[in-house]
């Protein structure tokens, strides 16, 4: 996620790639990373905090306490810290840091990579509106933002930050459905897949209940509602549900296993 999000904040100009550094584990990585972005990479993680004015930590959960010792001593109030790390609670990263740090916790997912992301943010103790306004511009220019409470970020993260995986089953699962029928594989996929960002869009876009726009497509003794009656039957509604609550329930879990 930490090099998705890097790629596309330089490709959109969010980011100068003369005042951006960036560190990964391992020296031969981060020859290529440079070599790649244009941009300086490192593996000292202290050197690249200190005098930043963002710090964007993009880890997992289990090592982001070691990071945050790492970088300890180059912290200051002045600057701010965003993390995308699932399930570590902004508490949890302020302890580890010196009083007053603004800390923002973001959960982005794969899309921002073309630039059709959506990123749950928070704010911690010691972070305010202008934080908040901050982090949000940056993963603007990746797709679409909402601010929520972080009590629901696990339930962003098992939602859309898991959902693309979903989706991509239900749009496999869509294509097999039309090579069943008699459709070439190509032109299945291509058929679920721009269904989907279509029918993504006119939700977003009209503002409308999926529920009523589901009726506007179903029409009387049409096909559509025999389709939908197989969906029922094969209970896709409460799956689904489920796999987000149990996602859910694994994203609290993270930083602590």
């Amino acid at each position: 996620m930490g090099s998705i999000l890097l790629q596309a904040m330089l490709k959109n100009g969010l980011l100068s790639a003369a005042l951006t550094s960036a560190t990964v584990q391992h020296e031969e990585r981060a020859k290529m990373l440079a070599a790649k972005l244009g941009i300086q990479v490192g593996t000292d993680n202290a050197a690249a905090a200190k005098g930043a004015d963002i710090i964007l930590v993009a880890v997992k959960p289990q090592v982001v306490q070691e990071v945050m010792r790492e970088i300890r001593g180059q912290i200051t109030p002045a600057q701010l810290i965003v993390s995308v790390a699932a399930s570590v609670p902004t508490s949890m990263i302020e302890s580890w840091l010196p009083e007053n740090v603004p800390v923002i916790r973001a959960m982005p997912n794969t899309p921002c990579f073309i630039g059709s992301g959506m990123t749950g943010v928070c704010k911690g103790k010691y972070a305010d509106a202008g934080h908040v306004a901050l982090t949000c511009s940056m993963f603007d220019v990746v797709g679409r933002t909402v601010v929520v409470d972080e009590k629901h970020m696990d339930a962003v993260t098992g939602l859309s930050a898991s959902g693309p995986a979903y989706i991509y089953i239900i749009l496999e699962s869509l294509a097999e459905a039309g090579v069943k029928v008699g459709l070439p594989r190509d032109v299945a996929t291509l058929l679920a897949a721009q269904m989907t960002m279509g029918a993504a869009r006119v939700v977003l876009e009209t503002g409308d209940h999926p529920a009523l726009l589901k009726d506007a497509v179903t029409t009387p003794a049409g096909c559509t509602i025999d389709g939908i009656m197989e969906l029922e039957e094969g209970k896709l509604r409460v799956t689904l549900i489920k796999a987000v609550v149990k996602a859910t329930q694994r994203a609290k879990e993270l930083a602590f296993s």
